[in-house]
């Protein structure tokens, strides 16, 4: 069905919810206090005003921390253009986004933290908690109609507007050109279909996704109305991994292993499945765009597509993760710093970051944009990412990972009650939360 990217970005609305993990850590004061920071220097945001009011400050220089490789050129050109329009000179450094947030801990107090950085969206919380980060200056202009709502949702904490986003990653369905002539419209055409391509005698298989990876699971119990934190996941007190969407999905992952992929949890790995997918004998292939390059190289002829709708009639619900730039709360230049983040994150830069690095913008215009829309891969990826739900930002996420990745294999390798299964997850998790709490 024929469906306009302005009418998807509308259901953004609806569907994209925010949830995230982070990691903790320890800073170098007395019970976790943050360190004060240099005289003089701003760590609090002015109240917000319109972006031509912001004036960089006399003498500003600013440095930027992004990841290295194509995004890293395209972290250059932000800095030449934006010299070139504000008369800030701008210092790139290559520092990974992942790696970013630990080393601002020690760099950010000690003044050798970069102005600028980026970093992905699960990790805000423990940014916000430890006083690394100002709020965003212009959230009036970083309003859910004029970037996607999971980009605003998943870059704010605690109802305030943080980062200053960029694009968005998440996963969808890949499948084999060569192998698969009738795409499946829901999840039940596609178990048919992968019970006639499905062959363990000649290693051939209809479909595969990481059975006990929470990451990918969640697709498929929110899509059944589980959650992991009540009110919008952010209340680590309500819990609802066990409820009867949980369980749901994890019949749902029961009927798959008995029907299309008898094997043991520890034999549908990453690495396992990319090979026989890259080998064409693999069908159908729930991956991420961090794929796509191999697969090109593998010569694979191959197409994305949305996760099929389930049986109860709606879409699975994939977790996205949402890359962005903040602004270091100890820098000397907060209103220059500011200004660099919001135009790094300005449509033309995200046009330019898709350009050069095929990166997904986040920006609402370019869903419109026609080097977007004629792109098949990122389009198809769109198309899923209107069901995503950001990853929890909170920091009692980190509880849920290792729990909830037990009880799939048990789910799936044992065939084992659901129910119990995922109630004994929860309270393994519950259990990790006090701990966590009480070691504050």
């Amino acid at each position: 069905m024929h469906r306009s990217w302005r009418s998807l970005l509308l259901l953004f609305a609806v569907f994209l919810l925010i949830t995230v993990t982070a990691c903790g850590g320890n800073t170098e004061t007395p019970n976790n206090a943050t360190p004060a920071p240099p005289e003089g220097t701003q760590t609090t945001p002015q109240e917000p005003v319109s972006g031509e009011e912001i004036q960089p400050e006399e003498g500003a220089s600013l440095v930027l921390w992004e990841s290295g490789g194509a995004v890293g050129e395209w972290a250059k050109y932000v800095a030449q253009k934006f010299e070139e329009k504000y008369g800030v000179p701008v210092t790139y450094e290559e520092v990974s986004n992942v790696d970013a947030p630990e080393k601002l801990k020690t760099d950010g107090p000690a003044g050798l933290g970069a102005d600028v950085f980026s970093a992905p969206h699960d990790h805000l919380g423990e940014l916000v908690s430890g006083g690394l980060v100002l709020e965003n200056m212009f959230p009036s202009d970083f309003s859910d109609q004029a970037y996607l709502p999971a980009a605003i949702t998943g870059t704010s904490y605690d109802g305030q507007l943080y980062g200053y986003p960029t694009s968005i990653e998440t996963y969808a369905l890949f499948y084999n050109k060569d192998l698969a002539k009738d795409l499946p419209k829901t999840w039940d055409e596609m178990i048919d279909q992968a019970k006639s391509m499905t062959d363990t005698k000649k290693n051939e298989y209809g479909f595969m996704m990481e059975v006990a990876n929470f990451y990918f699971v969640y697709s498929l119990i929110g899509g059944y109305g589980g959650y992991v934190f009540g009110e919008n996941n952010t209340n680590p007190n309500d819990i609802g991994l066990n409820n009867a969407g949980s369980v749901k999905a994890g019949e749902l992952l029961q009927k798959m292993h008995r029907e299309i992929l008898p094997l043991k949890v520890e034999d549908i790995t990453y690495d396992a499945k990319e090979g026989l997918f890259k080998e064409g004998k693999l069908t159908y292939n729930v991956n991420g765009p961090w794929a796509v390059d191999d697969y090109r190289k593998a010569g694979l002829n191959f197409g994305i597509m949305p996760l099929p709708v389930l049986d109860n009639g709606e879409h699975p619900t994939n977790f996205s993760g949402i890359r962005a730039f903040y602004v270091n709360a100890y820098t000397k230049y907060p209103n220059a710093a500011a200004l660099l983040a919001k135009f790094a994150s300005s449509e033309e830069m995200q046009l330019k970051l898709f350009e050069m690095t095929g990166m997904l913008p986040v920006y609402a215009s370019l869903l419109d944009h026609p080097s977007v829309k004629a792109n098949e891969i990122a389009s198809g990826f769109l198309e899923q990412a209107q069901y995503a739900v950001p990853m929890p930002n909170i920091p009692q996420m980190q509880s849920v990972w290792s729990p909830m990745s037990s009880a799939l294999s048990t789910i799936w390798n044992d065939n084992a009650d659901v129910q119990k299964t995922l109630d004994a997850a929860v309270q393994q998790i519950k259990d990790a939360i006090a701990t966590q709490e009480s070691s504050k």
